[in-house]
């Protein structure tokens, strides 16, 4: 039910964006409330063309699939009532098993760190060659 709902609502918002994008502006919009215009407060049209029929039909489907979409979603419960997983035994610790690649090892505790070296120097630019400037770190 949920996931027909949500088709549904995404063919139905499709729609709705397909059929206001091709009515015709009528011009003046809310300028003409605020102009002292003679017509109704959005302007008087007469009789609803077929596009506008289509647009609030799709419209009224849009708001009836957007309350049915949020009323089945609070019926679901919330993830933080949920019990919570419970946690597993402990990974084994231990040299790898023979065949499988690891990619890096640590050291055994107390080892020493490796010293640190610095970046080798790049080599003169050869004549004819751009100079690049070295790396800032």
């Amino acid at each position: 039910m949920n996931t027909f709902l949500i088709i549904v609502h995404v063919v139905v918002s499709a729609v709705l964006i397909l059929v206001i994008l091709l009515q015709a502006g009528k011009g003046g919009g809310l300028g003409g409330a605020f102009g002292g215009s003679s017509q109704a407060v959005f302007g008087g049209r007469g009789a609803q063309t077929f596009l506008g029929k289509v647009t609030s039909a799709a419209a009224a489907v849009f708001m009836l699939t957007s309350l049915s979409l949020s009323y089945l979603s609070t019926r679901s419960g919330s993830v933080v009532k949920e019990a919570p997983a419970p946690i597993g035994a402990p990974a084994p610790v231990g040299p790898p098993p023979p065949g499988s690649r690891v990619l890096e090892t640590l050291p055994p505790p107390g080892t020493p760190a490796p010293a640190q070296t610095s970046p080798a120097q790049a080599a003169p630019a050869q004549p004819g060659q751009p100079v690049q400037a070295p790396p800032k770190w």
